[in-house]
């Protein structure tokens, strides 16, 4: 396999469902919708795929090479897919407290 390809494996794989969760974070709740809740929203998509990737670059030198190639990209996508989610979640219940100041 192509080494850039199995570095990113995860982030290829999942970039799909990420997209429909972001698309889902945008939309929803449909009001208000100003300046601020559109850099708030892109701020939080941003640091939630980087939060994923730097996660899965750790959880791939972390992984244990005794149990197989396979075993770094499983440790990457899950820990990765735990980290986005909390990220997503922490912006999703922080946006209504954050955008009331604006």
């Amino acid at each position: 396999m192509n080494p850039l390809v199995e570095l990113n494996l995860a982030l290829i794989l999942f970039i799909p469902w990420f997209l429909i969760l972001g698309v889902l974070f945008w939309i929803y709740p449909r009001q208000p919708r100003g300046t601020a809740r559109r850099v708030y929203d892109v701020i939080a998509l941003v640091l939630s795929v980087v939060a994923f990737a730097w996660t899965q670059y750790w959880s791939l030198e972390v992984a244990d090479p005794d149990y197989g190639r396979m075993w770094g990209q499983i440790l990457a996508s899950a820990i990765g897919y735990g980290v986005y989610l909390a990220v997503m979640t922490v912006a999703f219940f922080l946006r209504p407290w954050v955008l009331r100041r604006f």
